[in-house]
């Protein structure tokens, strides 16, 4: 979204999607499917809606928990400091983790990709929504961020989605984001996190982790968007799948492309989901090694491949063969 320019000093993460479109209703309006960009996503969705005690834990804005083209039954709210559903749809926060949330977990048959609506989604909100009137972007604290990670685990989360960016690096969020993520990774847990859209070369605490996919977004032809970060270890650790104008839900109800890593990263976030349903017993490891490496050798580039679910697809199911 806009005015990341504008973020408060004391504020060092903001959501990520590059939205063309204000917040609000918005329909008729043609978008993007991920799965024309993702080899063999189309299949694994026909084969899985993913199961239930596949937990995936969104740490964004609130969500339109009344859309109705969410699988509201499957979403359940982690209490925390900030209400995990929307008071305001036009509110860039709600805007925002709603669009995301309608990647992961919208009915299947509806506007948004719906990735895997079967799976239990946590909401766990780190963006708070603006005072009425107010104008000032969302924005979140290091500590608030760690706390979520660590709320989310406790919960339960097998998966984490961050489709959020850290836009002025410090030793503080750097301390804090290595402590959480360090911890995340002790207790199996994978992290999904966007790049970021500020076109730059580098990473960031999130991005740099070792046990954290970065992703970047990429057009319909599998080339990176240019707002996109790349880096060397996004290119190593991390992958690209579809992010420019992947049509959503909107706050309030209807649908509206969205575009951004932010948009990618639950994409990667997703196809784990339906590949953890369908092989439940691989540990978090294989799952990481089947998404980023069974495709093919160690990258030594920093633009990473897209996303290949039927390259992880095989992979899992010749190493787990007999274990399903």
């Amino acid at each position: 979204m806009t005015g990341l320019s504008a973020l408060r000093a004391d504020r060092d993460f903001a959501p990520n999607a590059q939205d063309p479109l204000p917040p609000g209703r918005q329909t008729g309006l043609a978008g993007q499917s991920p799965a024309r960009g993702v080899p063999g996503l189309a299949p694994l969705m026909a084969l899985s809606r993913g199961r239930r005690e596949v937990t995936v834990a969104l740490l964004d804005g609130p969500v339109d928990v009344g859309h109705p083209e969410l699988a509201a039954g499957h979403i359940t709210e982690i209490p925390g400091r900030l209400r995990g559903t929307c008071a305001r749809a036009s509110d860039a926060a709600c805007a925002h983790g709603t669009s995301v949330a309608g990647i992961l977990a919208a009915k299947r048959g509806s506007s948004a990709p719906g990735l895997c609506p079967g799976c239990t989604l946590l909401v766990r909100p780190v963006f708070a929504e603006a005072a009425a009137g107010g104008t000032d972007p969302p924005t979140a604290a290091p500590e608030d961020l760690a706390e979520a990670i660590t709320d989310a685990i406790g919960a339960g989360a097998r998966l984490i989605n961050l489709s959020i960016a850290l836009i002025r690096p410090s030793p503080r969020a750097g301390r804090s984001m290595e402590a959480v993520l360090d911890y995340a990774a002790r207790r199996g847990v994978l992290v999904v996190a966007a790049a970021g859209n500020r076109g730059m070369l580098g990473g960031s605490p999130i991005t740099r982790h070792h046990g954290v996919i970065p992703v970047v977004a990429c057009d319909a032809r599998g080339r990176p968007m240019s707002e996109s970060n790349l880096g060397p270890s996004i290119g190593r650790r991390g992958l690209a799948a579809p992010g420019d104008r992947i049509l959503s839900l909107a706050a309030g109800g209807g649908s509206r492309p969205v575009s951004g890593t932010s948009v990618a990263a639950p994409v990667v976030t997703g196809t784990i989901a339906l590949l953890w349903s369908e092989f439940p017993a691989a540990p978090a490891a294989q799952l990481r090694h089947a998404v980023t490496r069974a495709h093919g050798p160690a990258r030594r580039t920093i633009a990473p491949p897209v996303l290949d679910a039927a390259a992880a697809y095989r992979f899992l199911a010749e190493s787990t063969a007999g274990k399903r």
